[in-house]
């Protein structure tokens, strides 16, 4: 029979357990024990499949799982239009639950969490490998899962779940069931709109913050589970992976309660945002950054009427007198520069020295806002790198002002 070592080999793990004892018959609680499932034969294997179904009426903290808003925004950030087209049951919500935290091509996926949506509310599936040599049967049941899906959602997934799952194929000489289908990472979008909100971006950071969900005492830290996979393999007692399968589960519920939040925030941010302006600015960044300018122009004019850190505010500043500048209205612009000015804003001081220079043709007002630049560098707490720059930069200006005052002068 082979020995856990050899299975371990079989999935390409090297972790040096070749003398780890055989499980004693009263260490064992096998997994069927813990976690209500069946064993879905697929192929020559089979694998534990773990199944729960939520209700439409369920929430997830305070944010319900089905998709309430339109997908416009988040499909035009993905860089995919179809998206907002799809009907939302052909989106599968994923994450795995790996042997090892760093990837490569020894670390595998034990357990799976896959959702979706259907008629009633939201089905949750997981499949888990008993052994090594089950992962076989976990791909297969993997791909047929995934066979209506046309987009993922994930959290990390571009650069961990997916390209992981994409090798585990690969070694078994299969095409990946990934290949083609859309993805939204929304790791990436929530650190765009709650960078400035929240010191820590990570999921379970976010569904308390965000979400406002909370889980019960049978949440595990992340960085434990590959060590109770192991642990299992060894002693073949099940009992601490319940809380193995209660992280990934809320995991991919989460998934739907962030992507519906963050849908409702993107289409209709003036009603969404809870009174919590800053994200209301986040939302105005990143619809400048789509081209939507007068989307972000009116989401930024409310954002400076609210209270914000200082940073915020002053940047919020910028980017709207930085947008009537490209439209070509200085009178909009130049108050708002100015007040940008009075929040530590040098590219303000900037801006208005330009204005003054080439638009207004008024040299003595450009040296005016050059030499306030100037002074506040000196006095300024300002890092090393940035200070050098900008000092560098007003003192040349300066110059230049002051050779054509005087050439003016002759």
């Amino acid at each position: 029979m082979p020995t856990l070592s050899d299975r371990l080999k079989s999935l390409g793990v090297k972790i040096g357990i070749e003398d780890i004892p055989a499980p004693q018959p009263n260490q064992t609680y096998p997994v069927e024990e813990v976690a209500a499932g069946r064993l879905l034969e697929v192929g020559n294997s089979v694998t534990y499949l773990i199944e729960e179904d939520f209700p439409s009426t369920y929430v997830h903290g305070q944010v319900g799982l089905k998709i309430a808003s339109q997908l416009h925004t988040i499909a035009e950030w993905a860089g995919n239009p179809d998206i907002s087209q799809q009907d939302p049951e052909s989106f599968v919500f994923l994450d795995t639950e790996t042997s090892g935290l760093a990837g490569g091509t020894g670390t595998f996926a034990f357990l799976v969490g896959v959702g979706r949506y259907i008629k009633d509310g939201f089905h949750l599936a997981q499949f888990f490998m008993r052994d090594p040599f089950e992962e076989p049967a976990l791909l297969l049941a993997l791909e047929e899962f995934l066979a209506p899906c046309r987009t993922i959602v994930s959290f990390n997934g571009k650069a961990f779940d997916v390209p992981l799952l994409d090798t585990r194929y690969t070694l078994q000489g299969w095409k990946s069931p990934f290949k083609g289908i859309a993805h939204v990472d929304l790791l990436h979008l929530a650190r765009r709109l709650w960078r400035d909100r929240l010191p820590s971006r990570t999921l379970g950071n976010i569904e308390v913050q965000i979400l406002r969900a909370s889980r019960t005492d049978e949440e595990i830290p992340g960085w434990m589970i590959p060590q109770l996979y192991f642990d299992y393999l060894r002693a073949g007692d099940a009992r601490p992976l319940k809380r193995v399968f209660y992280h990934n589960a809320m995991d991919v519920v989460s998934l739907a309660a962030l992507l519906n939040h963050t849908s409702a925030l993107l289409e209709d941010p003036f009603n969404r945002h809870s009174g919590e302006f800053i994200d209301l600015a986040a939302v105005a960044r990143l619809l400048e950054d789509l081209g939507h300018a007068d989307r972000a122009c009116e989401l930024y004019e409310a954002c400076l009427q609210a209270e914000l850190p200082e940073d915020v505010f002053s940047d919020t500043l910028f980017r709207l007198a930085s947008l009537h500048k490209h439209r070509g209205n200085y009178p909009a612009a130049l108050p708002l520069w100015q007040q940008a000015t009075g929040h530590r804003k040098l590219s303000a001081h900037e801006e208005l020295a330009k204005y003054y220079e080439h638009h207004a043709l008024d040299l003595k007002e450009a040296l005016r806002w050059t030499l306030e630049a100037l002074d506040f560098i000196e006095t300024a707490d300002i890092p090393s790198p940035e200070n050098i720059y900008w000092k560098r930069e007003f003192q040349h200006r300066m110059q230049r002002l002051q050779r054509k005052i005087s050439a003016q002068a002759e």
